[in-house]
């Protein structure tokens, strides 16, 4: 989904955004490694992508003139994090919300989107950049714009990106589903240990398919009864096999 040509309506032409190119670009980058950018945080801090090395790390991109597309979409990407966050861990990803429109998209501009929006979650940082910096990210992403009159046309996504810097998934639309974002994440989150114990990659195998979604509330909740429903079936099957392995030795001993 991209935002819509507004300005079609008032008569005005349309960019040259096209949907199904944006997205085949999108999905080419799945899988190749972001580069070390350095950002502006809305403090001034100076900031490079390779500190969120070693945990998940989400990015969206925005442009701070936009009066309902980007603002939408930012807010609802607070509520599904929110979720996330109680399902996975307070710090169990980051969080990155960047200005591609740079001659607009100042630190200051996007200090007051956030606060537009009401955006205070802790590991979650609206950064702006210059330009030659925007191109190789936007790029980089597979992430394309086109100005039009209403501002700009572009796919709404948001990419997410493992602990070693690789483009994992690629998240569309303004209000998605949330497990089209959680999901993923919950995959990089327990389904690859950082510890090699036994116990701990046991530990983040059982939060892995026991953390479920929950449809009627939006909410995710950790279901033992998964496993224990794994467990009893092994067991039954292990019962079973034992009773037919030893009912077989007895009749071979009968035959002997």
């Amino acid at each position: 989904m991209h935002n819509p040509p507004a300005a079609s309506a008032a008569g005005s032409s349309p960019s040259n955004f096209d949907e199904k190119t944006a997205l085949t670009i999108s999905q080419g980058v799945i899988g190749k490694f972001v580069g070390d950018y350095t950002l502006t945080a809305t403090d001034g801090r100076r900031v490079r992508l390779s500190e969120y090395r070693g945990k998940p790390l989400v990015i969206s991109l925005i442009y701070t003139s936009c009066y309902h597309i980007c603002p939408t979409t930012t807010q609802h990407l607070a509520k599904v994090t929110r979720t996330a966050r109680a399902a996975l861990g307070p710090e169990s990803f980051s969080v990155l919300s960047i200005g591609f429109d740079t001659p607009k998209d100042t630190p200051v501009a996007m200090r007051q989107f956030s606060l537009d929006q009401g955006i205070d979650i802790s590991g979650w940082l609206f950064l702006s950049a210059d330009a030659p910096s925007m191109e190789g990210l936007t790029k980089e992403l597979g992430f394309i714009s086109y100005r039009a009159p209403h501002g700009f046309d572009h796919l709404i996504q948001a990419t997410v990106i493992d602990a070693q810097g690789k483009i994992y998934r690629q998240v569309y639309g303004m209000t998605f589903e949330t497990p089209l974002l959680v999901e993923p994440l919950k995959e990089l989150v327990f389904g690859k240990p950082v510890a090699h114990s036994f116990l701990s990659s046991l530990s983040n195998k059982i939060k892995l398919f026991c953390t479920v979604y929950d449809p009627t509330t939006d909410k995710y909740r950790f279901d033992y009864s998964i496993f224990m429903g794994l467990f009893i079936g092994a067991s039954s099957i292990g019962i079973v096999s034992f009773l037919v392995f030893r009912e077989w030795r007895r009749n071979r001993r009968r035959r002997g």
